[in-house]
């Protein structure tokens, strides 16, 4: 099991480092914070996530995006609900300053599986409302698969190497945005590849790989993340 764990560690790293030696035009990087926790023993909780992205691996902004919600897992049922909102400032590329916004309502629902042992499955579905700067209302919706698989343990507990998975499709739900433009149904899609660590119970960290796909190109993310459970 070492063996396999220590070749899913060192690959994971050299696809990190190749990625990150790429030109920057081709290459950005995603830092973000995901938080989550209950009231107590209530069926009602908050969760959210602080994400800072970068046309290149640090100081172009591309994006700084917060979004935060009230959730609610009915107790009969292996689901949580979230209603949210979230703010995102976008950047423009290279030397340019300028900058828009988005105000964005969304609801999603989310619900694990497992396969086996060590396979731990997540699906999201979210309904997203967004107001985009010079923009029509549009609305959006996504899909979301979550594959974890530990390396050292059956379970994902304190000090677990695993590797984390997912790949989330987004589809516009207009074509229309105003001023005779228009986009196509398809949005784009995010296919993801990382080695995450449980640092202790309720927090662990994800280093990885994400390539986005939209029907005008695909470009290569670096993402390192903290995922808070309180």
């Amino acid at each position: 099991m070492k063996k396999y764990l220590l070749l899913a560690v060192l690959a994971t790293l050299s696809m990190v480092t190749v990625t990150a030696q790429e030109n920057d035009n081709k290459t950005g990087a995603w830092y973000m914070y995901f938080f989550n926790t209950t009231f107590k023993e209530s069926v009602w909780g908050v969760q959210g996530d602080i994400q800072y992205r970068n046309w290149n691996l640090g100081g172009d902004l591309e994006q700084l995006l917060l979004r935060g919600g009230v959730t609610y897992s009915p107790k009969d049922a292996n689901i949580k609900l979230t209603l949210g909102y979230g703010h995102i400032t976008s950047g423009a590329y290279g030397d340019d300053s300028s900058t828009s916004a988005e105000s964005r309502i969304y609801q999603e629902a989310i619900f694990p599986s497992k396969i086996g042992q060590r396979i731990f499955i997540n699906h999201r579905f979210r309904y997203e409302q967004r107001f985009v700067d010079n923009q029509d209302f549009r609305t959006r919706y996504r899909y979301n698969l979550f594959v974890n698989v530990p390396f050292n343990s059956t379970t994902i507990t304190e000090k677990t190497v695993y590797l984390a998975l997912y790949n989330e499709l987004f589809i516009n739900g207009q074509k229309d945005i105003g001023d005779g433009r228009s986009v196509e149904t398809f949005d784009r899609n995010r296919l993801y590849g990382a080695i995450g660590y449980v640092l202790k119970k309720g927090l662990k960290m994800q280093l990885g790989i994400m390539r986005q796909t939209t029907n005008a190109k695909s470009k290569n993310q670096l993402q390192l993340s903290v995922h808070h459970n309180f």
